[in-house]
């Protein structure tokens, strides 16, 4: 169902640290997959009107850390349907960290700019239940040339998988190979703490501030974390985004936001899920991360999302990630869950819960109408 507007929305959290609310009653009109206004004005539009009755509206979240292989299939946990599954949890966008779960990956120069260039043509043309999925992350091999990366950024590639996860195992290899890829306009993902996968590496708080990647990736650990002392001096001494992610020690992520909200550092923020991983396959860790940091470190729910959105697209130069005139319609449409204790979404969200999603909506597209994985909202959305 192609959507052009949205009415009675109670308030909306605009992903946008600048700007986080707007506050209702208020309507969305989408033209052409886009937002095209946004007014506090009667709305007479022709087309499918959905009635927020009174809901909040916000940003489809954009998971900053996954690794898909080929189609809506997960070879390390054997699973189908991950992706597809994930916009029920509200997510409209994923970011490749590597495809580096594809059996019998090889590691040879070759090989690693054919996976990419292949991974990230596969996934412009496949959009499962419309999610838009970045893939196709170089993953950094000996042998890599200037002339190499040179090559696949023409052919679109932009992005650098997590440093640690090839064969390239020091800063000192890292660094060189990382500069080239910023030369020719890629976003550089560095692998942060212990060793997540046979093959990979531990990268310590050294070898960042050696590289200076763009994304400081699951700084929280994937799983495992670099000391919180370490943690803090990355961030200090950077000026990367610094990723957390619900696949990692949630101790380490909760001192890591208090201390970037102390420093008054959370533009710098965005969240991941990093998964598929040997944690499993998480549809609602993007909700789960965003409930967390709020409620335990009394973060406003509009800030912690802008972390799981607006953060994300500026980092990564995306169409979308936040509620503004101009911007993609990617879109949900939420409401406190049926038993919380809070009274709207917002207040659900401070309280620790997930939120139930009553609809998603992709370049102005109804995607999910509702969760099924979420639990029920308290008001229902008229159509």
């Amino acid at each position: 169902m192609q959507v052009s507007v949205i009415k009675n929305i109670g308030i909306i959290l605009t992903g946008d640290l600048s700007n986080p609310i707007i506050e209702g009653p208020v309507s969305i009109v989408i033209e052409n997959g886009n937002i095209k206004s946004i007014t506090k004005e009667d709305v007479h539009y022709d087309g499918l009107i959905i009635d927020a009755r009174g809901m909040t509206v916000l940003p489809g979240l954009i998971d900053s850390h996954v690794h898909p292989v080929f189609g809506d299939f997960t070879p390390r946990q054997n699973q189908i349907g991950f992706i597809e599954s994930s916009t029920h949890g509200g997510v409209t966008g994923m970011i490749s960290a590597g495809e580096v779960h594809l059996p019998g990956r090889p590691s040879d120069p070759v090989s690693s700019k054919a996976l990419a260039v292949l991974a990230h043509k596969a996934f412009s043309s496949f959009r499962p239940n419309g999610a838009k999925v970045y893939g196709g992350a170089l993953i950094l091999e000996k042998g890599l040339t200037e002339e190499d990366i040179k090559e696949v950024a023409r052919e679109g590639v932009w992005l650098v998988g997590e440093i640690g996860l090839g064969s390239v195992k020091t800063a000192e290899e890292a660094k060189e190979m990382a500069g080239w890829a910023k030369k020719y306009g890629m976003k550089v993902l560095m692998h942060v703490g212990g060793t997540s996968i046979p093959g990979s590496s531990t990268i310590t708080c050294e070898d960042v501030l050696k590289v200076n990647p763009t994304v400081a990736c699951h700084l929280n650990g994937g799983p495992t974390s670099v000391s919180i002392k370490e943690a803090f001096k990355i961030i200090d001494s950077t000026e990367c985004a610094i990723e957390i992610v619900h696949c990692g020690n949630l101790y380490s992520a909760f001192e890591i936001v208090n201390y970037m909200k102390e420093k008054s550092m959370l533009n710098r923020l965005i969240i991941g899920n990093d998964a598929p991983s040997g944690t499993g396959v998480i549809p609602l860790g993007m909700w789960r991360m965003i409930s967390f940091i709020s409620s335990m470190c009394k973060i406003p729910a509009e800030i912690a999302i802008c972390c799981a959105t607006g953060n994300t697209k500026r980092i990564f130069g995306l169409s979308h990630g936040i509620i503004k005139e101009g911007e993609n319609a990617d879109i949900q449409i939420i409401d406190a869950p049926m038993g919380s204790a809070g009274k709207d979404a917002k207040s659900a969200i401070e309280i620790g819960d997930i939120p139930a999603v009553a609809m998603v909506l992709i370049d102005g597209v109804v995607r999910v109408y509702p969760s099924r994985n979420t639990p029920p909202s308290v008001r229902k959305i008229a159509l």
